[in-house]
């Protein structure tokens, strides 16, 4: 893991959320950008540009924002682009080779029973890039038990478990896998690959209607440093993402980090 994006929105935990992005960064030897993306909605006929002003205007708090965190001997490089927020997170992530999304759950949302606000319901929902969320004012700590909860174990990129790879050989974490059949569930979903197999340090199952009701039903039982999901187009957050905004009080998990991957069978 080299690169990380850390993308800054105008909450209160913003500097809290960075300083972990940063102490997680300094465990890996990785650089961590921190963006800002903004757009410009003018009105026909309006004459005066104010691009720049608004792209001085988030360099300038990017800027005040990382001199005010401890970057522990981390690279930290801050940089605004302008655009739609999901075409150019891509764009971002592409450009500057990122491995890993850092987001918040909450980047601009104040109300308190949100757990994932619709930016950050967005970043997660419509991107197919791997996503760390790391709750409000979680203070770093090293990761020794990872629960990966999984309806279907099929592959459909190559290093799909690359960033759950290199956590759990950063950490010499406990990988304990769930599988969760589903009334969906087709022969061979959870027949598991040579990879996964070399990470995995315990394994059980469960019946559920969703890959979420198996994690409600087995999360005090392993009791992780981080849950890892799969982002799939109905998977993990099939009852919660009918909408960008998740709230607290539907997801039950708010107190740890949650990994989000990417290039698993739909």
């Amino acid at each position: 893991m080299k690169n990380i994006l850390v993308p800054v929105g105008s909450s209160k935990n913003a500097k809290s959320h960075l300083q972990y992005a940063i102490d997680f960064a300094k465990a890996f030897g990785a650089k961590v950008y921190v963006v800002q993306i903004y757009n410009v909605y003018t009105k026909a006929g309006t004459m005066i540009k104010i691009d720049h002003i608004l792209e001085r205007e988030s360099q300038n708090f990017l800027d005040e924002h990382v001199a005010s965190i401890d970057k522990k001997g981390v690279e930290v490089i801050t940089r605004v682009f302008k655009g739609k927020l999901i075409d150019t997170i891509e764009f971002a992530c592409k450009s500057l080779g990122v491995d890993l999304i850092v987001i918040e759950p909450r980047t601009n949302s104040i109300k308190e029973e949100v757990y994932l606000g619709n930016t950050s319901g967005k970043i997660i929902k419509q991107t197919q890039i791997p996503a760390l969320i790391v709750p409000e004012n979680y203070e770093y700590k090293p990761i020794v038990k990872i629960l990966m909860a999984v309806k279907s174990v099929l592959f459909k990129k190559e290093n799909a478990l690359k960033p759950l790879t290199d956590i759990k050989d950063q950490y010499k974490s406990i990988l304990n896998l769930l599988l969760v059949e589903t009334p969906k569930y087709k022969e061979g979903d959870l027949d598991i690959s040579e990879d996964l197999s070399k990470l995995i340090t315990n394994t059980s199952k469960s019946k559920s209607q969703t890959t979420f009701q198996g994690v409600l039903e087995h999360y005090q039982k392993h009791n992780p440093d981080l849950l890892c999901v799969v982002r799939r187009k109905r998977g993990f957050f099939v009852k919660l993402w009918e909408d960008n905004t998740i709230l607290k009080r539907d997801f039950h998990s708010t107190s740890i980090p949650v990994l989000v991957l990417s290039g698993l069978k739909k």
